[in-house]
């Protein structure tokens, strides 16, 4: 689905970058011009790379040993 009309950013795009790494809205934008334009996806842009973001944080937790 496209979250951004003005530049084309997809919430799979949204998702790729955040499994890539990108964890900030600013770092979303630069890659992206997501929410430069018009400005009316932001919120939504937003949501999507929180959620992506804890989603690709989610599996390394899986992995990581238990504290006592």
């Amino acid at each position: 689905m496209y979250i951004c009309m003005c530049n084309a950013v997809t919430d799979h795009a949204i998702r790729r970058l955040a499994a890539e790494g990108v964890e900030t809205f600013a770092e979303l934008q630069a890659r992206t011009g997501c929410s430069d334009c018009c400005g009316a996806c932001e919120p939504e842009a937003r949501q999507c790379l929180r959620e992506a973001v804890a989603d690709a944080r989610s599996p390394l937790l899986t992995f990581l040993p238990a504290t006592a």
